[in-house]
C-alpha cells in the first residue's frame, strides 16, 4: 500500500476554523430575532405608561398639554436618546419616575438595540468558559477518529456498555459531521487527525483509548502513528478495509485491527449457510440486547479452577498477549492475572 507523502509543504494550510466544538443547543435566529422585537416592544410599553400616568408633570411646548399620543412619542424619542426637549417633564414626581424608571429602561432598550454585539461576546465568553472546563476536566475519555457509519456504531455500542457521552471526543474533517456529533450529545474537532495539533485538541494525550474508523486505509495507518506518538499508553483500535493492511497497522502501533470488508464477507457467508448463525452473531456484537459478549477479569474464587467451573459461559481466556482457546489445556486453572471472554445475558432496564 502506498502512503501519502508527510512533507508538510505538501500539506493544505491549516483552517483556522478547526476547533473544539462541544454540544449545545440554542432557539433559531428568527425565534432570537423575535423575542428581542417583543423585549423592546415591552420596554417602550412601560415606558409610556409610566409617562401617560404622570402625564400632568409634563410640559409640552406646542400646546401645554400631553395626550396619549405625546406620551408615545416622548417615550420614543428618550428610549432612543434623539430628546428633542419638546416635552419636558417640570414636575418632581415626573422628574423623579424618569430617573428612577424611565432612565433604567432607556439603558435597557439600548442593550437590546445593540444585543447582537453583546450576545457575540457573551457567548465567546460562555464557549471560552465551557471549553476551558472540559479539557481541565478531560481524563482517560475515548477519542473516535471518523464519525461514519463504522465510527457511529462503535460509540453506540461502547454508550451501550457504559461509557457516559462527555467521555467522547469525535474528530472528522467534514463539519456537518461534527455537527452531527454534537446533536447526540458529543463533543467533536474537526480537522485532519493525522496532524498532532488536531489529535491535541482532542486532549489525545490523556486519552485512555482510540478508536480509528476513517475511510481510507493509509489514513488510518497515519492516525494511528500520530495518536501512538502522542500517547503511549492508550489503546487503539483500528478498523481497514483491506485485510491485507491489517499487519501494516499493527507495526503503526494499533493494538487490535478489524477488517471490516471482511468481516462483513464473513457474516454474510455465515448467514447464507445458516441464518439463525448469523442472527446470534449480530446479537453477540450488538451490546445491550439479547446476548452479550463482555471481556472481564477472574474473581478470586475462580482462580485455580476450571474454565468449564465458571458462572458464566467463557468462549476464550486471555492470558497476557495470548490468546487461549476455552477448551485449550493451558487455560485451566485460571490465574489471577487472567482475563476471560464471556457469553451473558443482556442486563433488562429494571437491572440496570
Amino acid at each position: 500500500m502506498k502512503l501519502p507523502s508527510q512533507d508538510a509543504a505538501a500539506r493544505p494550510p491549516e483552517d483556522t476554523s478547526h476547533r473544539v466544538r462541544l454540544p449545545h443547543f440554542s432557539a433559531g435566529p428568527l425565534r432570537q430575532v423575535v423575542s428581542r422585537l417583543l423585549l423592546a416592544l415591552l420596554v417602550m410599553v412601560l415606558t409610556v405608561v409610566i409617562v401617560y400616568t404622570d402625564r400632568a408633570g409634563y410640559h409640552d411646548n406646542s400646546d401645554n398639554h400631553v395626550d396619549f399620543l405625546d406620551s408615545v412619542y416622548y417615550s420614543t424619542v428618550t428610549l432612543s436618546t434623539t430628546g428633542y426637549g419638546d416635552i419636558v417633564p417640570y414636575s418632581d414626581s415626573a422628574r423623579l419616575s424618569n430617573i428612577l424608571l424611565v432612565t433604567p429602561l432607556r439603558v435597557i432598550f439600548l442593550i437590546i438595540l445593540v444585543g447582537t454585539t453583546l450576545e457575540v461576546l457573551a457567548e465567546r465568553t460562555r464557549e471560552q468558559y465551557r471549553l476551558n472546563r472540559w479539557r481541565s476536566a478531560l481524563r482517560d475519555h475515548t477519542v473516535v477518529v471518523g464519525f461514519g457509519t463504522k465510527g457511529r456504531s462503535a460509540v453506540q455500542t461502547l454508550c451501550a456498555t457504559g461509557l457516559r457521552k462527555n467521555q467522547v471526543v469525535v474528530v472528522d474533517p467534514n463539519h456537518k459531521v461534527i455537527e452531527a456529533a454534537n446533536a447526540e450529545g458529543f463533543a467533536g474537532v474537526v480537522g485532519d487527525a493525522t496532524r498532532s495539533d488536531v489529535l491535541l485538541r482532542a486532549e489525545a494525550q490523556r486519552a485512555r483509548q482510540f478508536v480509528i474508523a476513517t475511510q481510507r486505509d493509509d489514513t488510518a495507518v497515519l492516525v494511528t502513528l500520530t495518536a501512538r506518538q502522542l500517547n503511549k499508553r492508550a489503546n487503539i483500535v483500528a478498523a481497514v478495509r483491506e485485510e491485507e493492511n491489517a499487519p501494516l497497522l499493527r507495526q503503526s502501533g494499533a493494538d487490535a485491527v478489524i477488517t471490516s470488508a471482511s468481516a462483513a464477507g464473513r457474516l454474510l457467508g455465515m448467514s447464507v449457510q445458516s441464518p439463525t448463525a448469523g442472527a446470534v452473531i449480530e446479537d453477540l456484537i450488538q451490546q445491550g440486547s439479547g446476548l452479550d459478549l463482555v471481556e472481564r477479569t477472574v474473581v478470586k474464587a475462580e482462580v485455580g479452577r476450571s474454565v468449564r467451573d465458571t458462572d458464566d459461559l467463557v468462549v476464550s481466556v486471555r492470558r497476557g498477549h495470548r490468546l487461549l482457546a476455552y477448551d485449550d489445556p493451558d487455560a485451566s486453572p485460571l490465574q489471577a492475572a487472567d482475563r476471560l471472554i464471556t457469553i451473558v445475558r443482556a442486563p433488562t432496564p429494571s437491572e440496570e
